[in-house]
């Protein structure tokens, strides 16, 4: 009989010794050689890692680690755990356990080696740090990434040029940046990697990507010739509103390379994302998949529905309570990235981009500003809140969190409910800013 300690029968060690483990993250990789869905690999990619029998992985919260009690073990910045080889770590500034699984999650969802970071803007400065270009192309999109850049031009001198002017593009030399968001903050509008990666080729440049409004399965940018992807985890990642990160993620052939260097760049600047965020970070990515692709098409069941009754012709008085009266008298427009032109083209770059939908976040547009800034204050489902990528559906009236936008511009983001509460709520909230716009035209005819 085999004992408590682990022992094994002579005939199962034989057994072992014909057919070796492999071990760390190959293990998957060799039990399934046709590989793995995005929903399994999100459940399991770091099964190698655990050194417990627990199945949740459990929460670590020490800042320091134990040396080898063996002086002949001892070497500087090394301090492996034989009971954990893959779970070994130093001091929390260069690496924890809980963000150690996170990282090896987003390693196999993401299709290259992942770094860890406290904030997307963390991760938006050390990617610019490392790669230390003396101009960088951006567009519109986040304006924390633009504060950013401001930031790290005071100190470099690091030139801003605009990502959508070829004249200004045409300025760009080797080693300089082209980074491109996409889908874009805050409208959810695509723009065209290959195209960008084609203009970094002939440049000599990087290409960076911020796919923080299309996480997996939506869009794959390293496969699409990125240098590296950089989400804001905050985002899909945390996916429940409760946590803060960022994620770097590199494209496997620049990974030799870059990853020990950007690793110890992260020491330095202490941008390190805590324990308690890669334990949640790691809950919220097991149900990635199922969060996502329910959103998406939830955002484009509601996009659908707000663009065909916005376009409808103009209702008679017979149909004066229908969605279209509503909606045509309140809404400019709706922007999207499956209400541009190449999504009705099969062929084209955008279908081929974004093959799993386009994405949980759109913009909305009233006609006035100030129904723009009440609207939220008459929805029920739809927290006013700033961010994306909860659970719960948000919209925001962007001028809150933005002040450079149009003040007629609510960003809106679906979450898990069903999208057909999610209509019914904002017709209501419609009907609330008639009846008190008839309210106060009323007040003013009694005045």
């Amino acid at each position: 009989m085999a004992s408590d300690s682990g022992t094994q029968p002579p005939a199962v060690l034989e057994q072992a010794e014909q057919k070796p483990q492999l071990d760390g993250p190959g293990q998957l990789a060799a039990a399934f050689p046709k590989g793995l869905s995005l929903a399994s690999r999100s459940v399991h990619a770091d099964d190698y890692i655990n050194s417990h029998r627990a199945v949740a992985p459990p929460m670590h919260v020490s800042t320091t680690f134990r040396y080898s009690r063996n002086p002949d073990d001892l070497s500087p910045w090394t301090n492996v755990n034989p009971a954990a080889p893959h779970d070994s770590h130093i001091y929390a500034r260069d690496s924890a356990p809980n963000t150690t699984r996170m990282e090896a999650v987003l390693t196999s969802a993401l299709g290259g080696p992942c770094l860890t970071y406290a904030s997307g803007l963390a991760a938006f400065h050390a990617m610019v740090v490392f790669l230390n270009p003396k101009r960088i192309a951006i567009g519109g999109g986040y304006h924390g990434c633009h504060g950013v850049i401001d930031v790290v031009a005071r100190l470099s001198g690091l030139q801003k040029v605009h990502l959508e002017d070829e004249a200004a593009l045409a300025t760009l030399r080797p080693g300089d940046v082209i980074h491109v968001e996409t889908p874009l903050n805050p409208t959810g509008e695509a723009r065209d990697l290959a195209h960008y990666r084609r203009r970094a080729d002939a440049l000599g440049c990087y290409l960076t990507v911020d796919a923080t409004f299309a996480p997996p399965p939506l869009l794959d940018p390293l496969a699409l010739g990125a240098d590296v992807a950089m989400h804001s985890a905050t985002k899909y990642f945390g996916g429940h509103s409760d946590m803060l990160g960022g994620v770097l993620a590199l494209r496997p052939d620049r990974a030799a390379a870059w990853l020990a260097r950007l690793r110890e760049d992260r020491l330095f600047l202490g941008g390190v994302m805590g324990s308690l965020e890669g334990w949640l970070g790691v809950r919220s990515l097991r149900t990635l998949e199922l969060r996502v692709l329910r959103q998406s098409a939830s955002a484009q069941a509601l996009v659908d529905w707000l663009a065909t009754a916005t376009t409808a012709p103009t209702p008679t008085s017979s149909e004066e309570d229908s969605d279209s009266a509503f909606l045509s008298s309140f809404v400019l427009k709706i922007q999207h990235a499956s209400l541009q032109p190449e999504a009705k083209d099969p062929t084209s770059w955008l279908r081929a981009q974004m093959p799993n939908g386009y994405g949980p976040v759109f913009a909305l547009w009233l006609r006035s500003a100030d129904d723009a800034r009440r609207l939220p204050s008459k929805l029920h489902l739809f927290h006013h809140a700033t961010s994306l990528g909860g659970v719960e559906s948000l919209i925001e009236w962007r001028a809150m969190s933005d002040v450079s936008v149009d003040k007629r511009l609510l960003r809106v983001s679906v979450g898990v409910e069903a999208w057909e509460d999610l209509r019914e709520d904002l017709l209501q909230g419609f009907r609330a800013l008639r009846a008190d716009a008839a309210a106060a035209a009323a007040g003013d005819a009694a005045r």
